[in-house]
């Protein structure tokens, strides 16, 4: 399948494709090896998760010595 870049950097995806993974509204771009890997993602998935961590009273300080910890412990 081809897609169209356009002068102004927009990209036609095939529809083929799009209905293909559900029709995400976003992808994440990635580029793997001189590659542009495109992978949907859900946008509202990241504020169910911060106002999960607010709920339990975690805090963004929280979470940085959480990833010091486990970095430092390999």
């Amino acid at each position: 399948m081809l897609a169209k870049l356009t002068s102004k950097n927009q990209l036609t995806l095939p529809k083929q494709a799009i209905e293909a993974v559900g029709r995400p509204t976003h992808l994440q771009v990635t580029v793997e090896d001189g590659r542009l890997v495109l992978t949907p993602v859900r946008v509202g998935a990241a504020d169910a998760v911060r106002r999960k961590l607010a709920e339990l009273g975690i805090t963004e300080e929280d979470v940085r010595d959480a990833v010091r910890w486990a970095r430092d412990s390999r």
